[in-house]
């Protein structure tokens, strides 16, 4: 005998009873997590960039290191604090220089997140998804928030142990050079203050990514003009007509106060031997700077989820 077509599927008998147990739960779908992945496949420069820097950075430490030898018995000569500073400049350039490749990535992704989907018309097939305008502006400002500055960290940490594995082997021959080497970089130290760095960088440059983002999707046409532009104008305005530079203090403030606000560095009369002194957390997170610049960042991503909703494509 067949079975009927409408026939329903039987469901597993409760052991305590007769009655049918509850079916399991269908997962969530994970809208921010796909979003999020989506951001990723669509925008291969967000990792590719910081990989080209570090590649960068590596060959030429691998030349500089031919010298290496010569230049360590200098730096016995110096006292500790000195042999700390000498020893870790080459790693604390390259975080400078990946963090910087970081920023500029961060800054142009932000430039295109809503401009290029409305550019393309990809948009309206993004708002036939059941993804709402909030989820999908929240996961492209999460991309220079959080992605990015996790993705600097791992390839940050990942390129400094490559250096010191080749500092090792250029100086297996140098016993004392070898010695000074493990003995004064702070290896151990650097990570913590390179998580302070990103965490801090993250939150002062908030409102800027937000105003990029915000930018993104209200220009029709030239992004970077449009962000850019209106503050250079009203910077110039102001020092014809007033002979002041408030405009220019500002914008110098909100790009590098994350250094001068949580770090340290006038108070020490010699370089430290100790990094993770000259980082100021309670300063940085008692900075009024801080929290309105973060507010601003708030209204900034309300403004382009509406913007998003209600913009048409071009």
């Amino acid at each position: 005998m067949n079975t009927p077509a409408n026939a329903q599927p039987e469901l597993p008998v409760d052991p305590q009873g007769t009655a049918p147990a509850a079916m399991p739960a269908v997962s969530a779908t994970r809208p921010m997590y796909w979003s999020v992945r989506r951001e990723l496949w669509e925008n291969r420069s967000i990792y590719i960039a910081p990989l080209i820097a570090a590649a960068v950075a590596l060959f030429g430490f691998l030349i500089n290191a031919m010298t290496l030898q010569y230049r360590m018995r200098a730096v016995l000569a110096l006292d500790t604090a000195q042999q700390v500073q000498t020893v870790a400049r080459p790693y604390s350039f390259v975080a400078a220089l990946l963090i910087a490749t970081a920023f500029l990535v961060g800054v142009f992704y932000c430039l295109d997140a809503l401009h290029g989907e409305r550019r393309d018309r990809s948009t309206l097939f993004w708002k036939s998804l059941p993804v709402s305008d909030r989820t999908t502006v929240l996961s492209k400002a999460s991309i220079p928030l959080v992605i990015l500055p996790l993705l600097i960290f791992a390839v940050i940490v990942i390129t400094q142990m490559i250096m010191l594995m080749l500092n090792t082997v250029v100086l297996l021959g140098n016993g004392p050079s070898l010695a000074t080497l493990w003995a004064r970089l702070p290896f151990f130290a650097m990570p913590l203050g390179l998580v302070y760095s990103l965490a801090a960088i993250a939150l002062w440059h908030a409102p800027l990514y937000g105003w990029l983002l915000l930018v993104s999707g209200w220009a029709r046409r030239a992004t970077f003009l449009w962000a850019v532009l209106p503050w250079l104008a009203i910077g110039v305005f102001e020092r014809i007509a007033f002979r002041t530079a408030y405009i220019a203090s500002f914008l110098g403030y909100r790009l590098i106060g994350w250094f001068t606000q949580g770090f340290d560095f006038k108070t020490h009369g010699a370089a430290p031997i100790d990094p993770l002194s000259q980082l100021t957390p309670w300063k940085f997170l008692s900075t009024p700077g801080l929290w309105i610049g973060l507010a601003f960042a708030a209204i900034f991503l309300a403004a382009a989820v509406r913007l998003r909703r209600y913009r048409e494509p071009i």
